[in-house]
């Protein structure tokens, strides 16, 4: 199939730091991210904790970047670093220093902590250069800057520019791939596994593999009927990428807006905890997630719980609490957390992971009232909430809390002082 003209004019980058968090207490220790044997892991963890990065010298050794600590071969000696998320963030913020002096905020895209879509299309014409050396010049200041290394996929959309990076630039020396829709199925139609693919996941994957569908070749030669009967709307991408396609552009995701809104928490718990424990948990998590709605004005429609076993199978059971009325108050929230939780938690089974989900969020408006309506309880309610974050914005999150914050099964105050999940750590 041919692209349009407007398309082949378009040079997109997609750039990535290399074992990003790695590399930066590499770089914090004087070291080379190259050749150093380092992981990041939380060390007050069990060997069973994941590793949120591993430097390249330990993936060459066959060390999986998202792998158990356990998992690590107990003949390789390597440094194991306390993650810090505030660092991390700092670094992100200097790289992100390094892309605005050749590319405006308005042609870049964030997509994740390390990593970056960017159309450099007519930013080619401006420097009278090429993709490949801009993007070059770009990799080569980061490294200067910051000391941290970083890979680049070149493509003509933004789907291209993400293989590129993720299967072209694995193979080149330089660490930079280029491809389009030609040197694309040329190249990468009949690659193995498909799951190197961006958005193909293990579940798509199984489903292709049952229609006898192993490579994007197979997706884009099999019956569009078929596809579109199984995976309803999401089969368009799924082909379209087959052959290469993407007709989402930067400008397109800048001037996207949501029509629904939703914010959610999860964690993994530290340990299988007993059905009681879980219950706290859950209200802990959903009482903070209400506070953040309240401070953003926004109500929840409703509210989603999904509890995720303990044990090898790691099933789960999960469900949906509908609000009377759209809320942010923490008596509703607690009300609804505790009616969800007992109607579809197994009480003989072990809690590891907790996910609450506030659904159809809007901003706040002016409040219906009933007959049956404590006003004065809410008006009290709502006046607490807004000093407990006034307390907490000004002397830290932990400045206050609950006492079932104090049970040792409890995670909320150890969660506050982290960011993502993880130690945020020192500056």
């Amino acid at each position: 199939m041919q692209t349009s003209g407007k398309n082949m004019q378009k040079q997109y980058l997609c750039i990535d730091l290399k074992s990003f968090f790695a590399s930066v207490e590499c770089v914090e220790r004087g070291l080379d991210p190259w050749t150093t044997k380092l992981v990041v892991a939380d060390n007050e963890r069990s060997d069973t904790t994941i590793c949120l990065a591993v430097t390249p010298a330990l993936k060459a050794m066959g060390v999986k970047s998202r792998c158990r600590l356990y998992e690590i071969p107990k003949n390789i000696d390597f440094i194991k670093a306390t993650p810090r998320m505030k660092k991390y963030i700092e670094y992100s913020a200097e790289v992100y220093g390094v892309y605005l002096k050749y590319i405006s905020k308005d042609d870049i895209h964030i997509y994740s902590i390390d990593e970056v879509f960017i159309d450099a299309t007519k930013y080619l014409r401006l420097y009278k250069t090429d993709a490949m050396s801009l993007s070059k010049k770009i990799i080569k200041d980061v490294y200067e800057t910051t000391g941290i290394p970083a890979a680049c996929g070149i493509g003509t959309n933004l789907y291209l520019a993400k293989i590129a990076l993720d299967i072209t630039a694995k193979k080149s020396p330089e660490n930079i791939g280029v491809l389009d829709e030609e040197t694309y199925i040329k190249t990468l139609w009949e690659h193995r596994p498909i799951t190197d693919f961006w958005h193909i996941g293990r579940g798509i994957a199984n489903t292709l593999a049952g229609y006898g569908i192993y490579t994007m070749k197979d997706i884009a030669h099999y019956p569009e009927e078929t596809l579109y009967r199984k995976f309803g709307v999401d089969a368009e991408i799924i082909i379209d990428h087959a052959w290469g396609r993407e007709p989402t552009t930067i400008e397109d995701i800048k001037n996207y807006r949501t029509k629904s809104h939703s914010f959610s928490s999860g964690q993994i718990l530290p340990r299988d905890y007993s059905y009681e424990e879980g219950l706290l948990i859950a209200k802990e998590m959903a009482e903070q997630l209400c506070m953040d709605i309240f401070d953003k004005d926004v109500t929840a429609g409703s509210m989603t719980l999904e509890v995720v076993y303990g044990g090898r199978e790691r099933d789960s059971d999960r469900g949906t609490y509908k609000f009377f009325a759209p809320t942010n108050a923490v008596s509703e929230v607690l009300k609804g957390t505790v009616s969800l939780y007992e109607k579809i938690t197994d009480r003989k089974r072990a809690v590891r992971k907790i996910s609450v989900c506030f659904n159809n969020a809007e901003r706040e408006k002016c409040e219906q009232l009933d007959f049956f309506s404590d006003t004065d309880k809410k008006e009290r309610e709502k006046t607490q909430m807004k000093a407990i974050n006034g307390i907490k914005k000004r002397y830290g999150k932990n400045s206050i809390f609950k006492g079932r914050d104090l049970e040792e099964c409890a995670t909320a105050r150890e969660r506050n002082r982290q960011i993502g999940g993880h130690k945020a750590g020192e500056k």
